[in-house]
């Protein structure tokens, strides 16, 4: 293969052909290369999986990161350890691609790795290391961790993926049509195109964006001083920053920027674009913000054999196999990790993501007494399971993790584990009757974890935020807590409505039909698999972007 004036290595589908370059700070393609922390590789993962399946002209940009975003581990009384261990990836190819370019006014090699679309069933990917011998031991650092807590090496990182992504694109010869950034974290290419095409409107006319982030405080920002001093703007000046720009304080807001130098951008479902619009409108020059709502990857992620019951009519074949599944997950997961035995005949909640501060992952255990009662209903007997990576720095949810840990003791019928991967996360989904989501509304952009579980027959059960207004219809698919006016409500009073709206819901909705009236259960259940098919495939989510984003 030519990697010096690179095609996509399929026939192209003629309605695809526009040549498009996906830039990610992260990929979950697959189990075996861990370089995904969460929600954002799941959905990079699924964008190459449909781009591949649907033979379109796109390559993926990433990084390959050396220990990953990190490793969970357990200490001696079960609470969470954090270990970093290097990875080796004997399936990667090296296309023998190397080249510098400028962090830190400091010259830094970059060596690109490619993933052969048939090792996965994914678009091209092309996975960048500044782990080479040639670099000094900092400049190696670069791709070691994912999201590195250390702020210059994050901002190495940011470079790395926006200048070395598109000067990557270059050595290619691959020409593409459209810079596609998934989030901000790649911004720095508009600089490095600004070199190349010698003005704006050009860089705009082939820059386009998604934003992830329904809240300015969580959008990434940095001290401009650093980001010049770290080489970022590519040879240009502050000043000359600040009047391409438009910024005016010292914060570089990677975000406000990309929405500047894009052509057009997109929120992630129908909600995060109202919330985005209203968000970024009062700032001038930014480009139109549409919404493209995430989607997963069907043919990874469903279970076919409860599928082809489902279109057969065959009942007996979709309970059997649902039992089958939580056996297996209870057995082979749950029983090891945790010594608990646990039952494939009583109904099981999971809530199993990244552990953040706003969705709230041990709000259901905040009505003691209600929860109590709950975990001892003999009547109506529950299990449940957490999982999820908090971010390894992020202490107030490593305290949440540990908290859960050792309530967990005082349980038979809960469970937290470790290990939150790629399958460990379908195995979760595979098991779980109830796939419990319930972040603050409106702090969610999209939240994908539910669109799997659906795909996997589990029920989901929600706030009101992200996707779930396109795809909630309550008592028919799944089960979501009202809207309440929560503008005009603190924080707390939000946390204290939407919990006792869950525990009403599921006291007397979902335990009396799961254990009374299982044919309709049943029925919720094929309705959430039915509705999440097609509108909630990532196949519809990669063609909206060829005919919304790259026209």
């Amino acid at each position: 293969m030519n990697f010096r004036s690179f095609q996509v290595p399929y026939q192209v589908d003629e309605q695809y052909s526009t040549r498009t370059a996906y830039f990610s700070m992260e990929f979950a393609v697959h189990n075996a290369l861990k370089i995904y922390s969460g929600g954002l590789g799941f959905l990079a993962g699924s964008h190459m999986r449909s781009a591949y399946e649907l033979k379109q002209n796109l390559i993926g940009i990433g990084i390959l990161w050396k220990y990953g975003y990190y490793d969970q581990a357990r200490n001696q009384d079960q609470t969470l350890q954090v270990t970093w261990m290097e990875k080796i990836y004997s399936f990667l190819e090296d296309p023998g691609i190397k080249f510098q370019i400028l962090i830190h006014e400091h010259p830094v090699w970059v060596k690109a790795y490619y993933l052969n679309p048939e090792t996965f069933n994914t678009a091209p990917m092309f996975l960048l290391s500044t782990d080479l011998p040639e670099n000094d031991y900092v400049s190696q650092t670069i791709t070691h961790r994912l999201y590195d807590a250390n702020v210059a090496t994050k901002v190495a990182q940011f470079i790395l993926l926006g200048v070395g992504g598109a000067k990557l694109v270059d050595e290619l010869g691959f020409a593409p049509d459209f810079y596609h950034l998934n989030e901000a974290h790649g911004i720095s290419s508009a600089f490095y195109l600004l070199n190349k095409f010698k003005s704006v409107e050009m860089v705009r006319k082939h820059l386009v964006f998604t934003t992830h982030t329904p809240e300015e405080a969580g959008n990434e920002k940095h001290d401009i001083y650093l980001c010049h001093k770290m080489s970022y703007f590519c040879g240009l000046s502050i000043d000359e920053v600040r009047k391409l720009t438009g910024l005016k304080d010292d914060q570089f807001n990677h975000s406000l920027v990309a929405l500047r130098f894009a052509k057009i951008s997109n929120g992630v479902s129908q909600l995060h674009g109202h919330v985005s619009r209203e968000m970024w409108g009062k700032y001038e020059g930014i480009c139109p913000i549409i919404s493209i709502t995430n989607a997963q990857n069907w043919r990874y992620w469903a279970d076919k054999q409860s599928y082809r019951a489902m279109e057969e009519g065959n009942d007996w074949a979709f309970d059997d196999r649902k039992k089958y599944l939580k056996k297996r997950a209870f057995n082979n997961v749950i029983a090891d990790q945790t010594g608990k035995l646990f039952d494939p005949n009583i109904l099981t909640i999971v809530w199993a993501r990244r552990f953040a501060g706003y969705k709230r992952a041990d709000m259901i255990t905040q009505d003691k007494e209600r929860f109590e009662a709950l975990m001892h209903n003999k009547k109506y007997p529950i299990q449940i399971i957490w999982a999820g990576k908090p971010y390894p720095l992020d202490y107030p949810a490593i305290t949440q993790f540990n908290s859960l840990v050792h309530l967990s003791k005082n349980y038979k019928n809960m469970a937290v584990l470790i290990g939150y991967e790629l399958w460990l996360s379908k195995r979760l989904k595979q098991s779980a009757d109830i796939w419990l989501n319930n972040p603050r509304v409106p702090r969610e952009a999209s939240g994908t974890s539910g669109m799997t579980a659906a795909m996997n027959g589990a029920v989901n059960f929600s706030t009101d935020d992200g996707w779930i207004p396109e795809f909630i219809n309550h008592g028919h698919n799944g089960f979501v807590v009202p809207k309440a006016d929560y503008e005009n409500m603190t924080v707390h009073e939000q946390d204290e409505y939407d919990l006792n709206k869950m525990y009403d819901i599921l006291e007397n909705q979902v335990l009396p039909l799961y254990y009374d009236n299982y044919d309709t259960w049943r029925q919720i259940m094929k309705n959430g698999m039915r509705d999440v098919r097609f509108q909630f495939d990532s196949n519809r989510m990669a063609h909206e972007y060829y005919e919304l984003m790259y026209k």
